[in-house]
């Protein structure tokens, strides 16, 4: 089964009548050859579906309606087997408003020197026939991603797959709910945001709801439904003996379930892949919730802390774009540095929330107190991030538009054991190195409310962003501090002129 099974991209073969039905019999032959083969490849998260060989204006609009009514359709994969005259491409790539990947190849590998006559030339023309379709595609400034290369090349089908995963993660944004339960930490800057401008440019819907919501939905939660999730937790992770069946605080246990089982109601009735919370609204609950958002995390909901609606929305898309890969995507927070021996490092940590999908063993449950907020000890799962390759993600809004800033990290061991620290976290180097990374990302107004995903580049992002008409500034291995500068001065100019000063 595809990791992203409930999506799927259209595969589009360009021709023309002028050839006959011999070749166009033999173009359909080898479209729908590369269609199976790519909706076979294990690594393309969501099904290739072949469509007609289209030969006509008609056909071609009618092809790209269709993919915008289709709601399982996230894209459009675009072939060129034989030359297909551009000015028939007009109306439709004006009219589509999915995604778009031109794959330029061929349907043979190798060259039969010894026999190719014009037969095989008339039938074999991707190597033009796909320059005239770039060429409208640049006359009308259409958005795409171009992949280059035999469709059997597993390069090939790695980037379609990278791009398959930032269209889903698209499609999931433009359909996106947010429900926030009270508002942004009081004086706060970088979680506030334009919530119309959100829905008119990402699509993602963000509204407010009362903690009497989720008050009375607790107050509705039955003792088996407790008993069922609190089973869960001893199954799944080390219980700490002062919340096992005779421990002591056994109670705050089980009032964590409650919120879990009534959080989980919520947003499932309400249509809800994404949530905030915040300590300073916590209304008539006794403790501020913990490991009922990392396990709803665990189950691909976006969080983000303190009303953050911008990074629950972002962790919502880096889960959709990630899903099926190992590491695992979770809410983030640059918390503190270790600047000696070794090397720089960050220590990554919230309060409470964060996802033991990227855990590197098994989470430890504990409870203690959390020093903020004026309520009870909350209920936590404790655990140390997988080392690995992975990224750092955040969302700004910069007034006229919306910036995602990227960095580059590998995550490593902690230089220590941390025993007093009783929270979730991650350890990362920053690429290319701390001072330029650090900068960089200050330069840029990252915030510091992140997503982090583990095992996962910026291509698929990148992808994201241009789909999205948004921008970003990415941090990695390559990054020079005075590079960054001008790509940002240039970026100011730029989309002051595609957006409005």
């Amino acid at each position: 089964m595809k990791a992203l099974d409930e999506f799927e991209i259209w595969f589009v073969t360009g021709s023309q009548g002028m050839y006959g039905e011999e070749i166009l019999a033999q173009v359909r032959v080898h479209a729908r050859e590369i269609a199976e083969h790519l909706t076979n490849s294990d690594n393309i998260p969501v099904r290739v579906v072949g469509r007609q060989v289209v030969t006509t204006p008609e056909e071609i609009e009618r092809v790209c309606l269709e993919a915008n009514a289709a709601p399982e359709c996230v894209g459009v994969v675009a072939w060129m087997h034989t030359f297909s005259p551009a000015k028939m491409w007009i109306a439709g790539m004006l009219a589509l408003g999915k995604p778009l990947l031109h794959l330029h190849t061929q349907a043979n590998r190798d060259l039969p020197w010894g026999e190719i006559d014009m037969d095989f030339m008339n039938l074999n023309q991707a190597a033009h026939g796909d320059r005239e379709f770039a060429y409208i595609l640049s006359r009308l400034r259409v958005t795409r991603t171009v992949v280059v290369g035999h469709w059997q090349d597993p390069a090939v089908t790695d980037r379609i797959a990278n791009w398959a995963r930032a269209a889903a993660a698209r499609q999931e944004l433009k359909r996106l709910k947010v429900a926030r339960f009270g508002d942004n930490m009081r004086h706060v800057a970088v979680t506030e945001g334009d919530k119309v401008e959100a829905q008119t440019k990402l699509g993602v819907s963000v509204n407010t709801y009362g903690l009497t919501d989720l008050s009375n939905a607790m107050t509705e939660v039955s003792e088996g439904e407790i008993d069922r999730t609190v089973g869960e937790y001893d199954d799944l992770y080390l219980v700490s003996s002062d919340l096992g069946k005779d421990g002591d605080r056994r109670a705050s246990l089980r009032y964590a379930a409650r919120i879990e089982v009534a959080l989980r109601s919520l947003l499932e009735a309400g249509g809800f892949m994404a949530f905030t919370d915040t300590f300073e609204d916590l209304g008539g609950l006794e403790q501020l919730p913990g490991i009922a958002v990392q396990r709803l995390m665990a189950d691909g909901y976006g969080f983000g802390a303190e009303g953050d609606w911008k990074t629950a929305t972002l962790v919502r898309a880096m889960k959709v774009l990630t899903a099926g890969l190992a590491g695992g995507t979770s809410f983030m927070e640059d918390y503190t540095y270790h600047l000696g021996d070794p090397a720089p490092r960050v220590l990554g940590a919230h309060m409470l929330e964060v996802c033991p999908s990227i855990a590197g063993d098994v989470p430890s449950c504990e409870i203690h107190p959390l020093s903020i907020g004026g309520k009870g000890d909350p209920v936590r799962l404790v655990f140390t991030a997988r080392p690995g390759p992975g990224i750092v993600v955040g969302l700004i809004d910069l007034g006229n538009r919306f910036r995602l800033v990227a960095n580059e990290v590998e995550l490593v061991e902690p230089n220590g054991p941390m025993p007093k620290l009783p929270v979730a976290r991650a350890v990362w180097e920053p690429q290319p190195d701390f001072r330029t990374a650090v900068s960089g990302w200050l330069l840029a107004g990252g915030s510091h409310h992140t997503s982090l995903s583990v095992g996962v580049g910026f291509e698929p992002l990148v992808d994201l962003a241009e789909m999205l008409g948004i921008e970003l500034v990415a941090i990695g291995a390559g990054s020079s501090l005075e590079q960054l500068k001008n790509e940002m001065r240039w970026n100011r100019l730029f989309y002051g002129l595609v957006d409005g000063l």
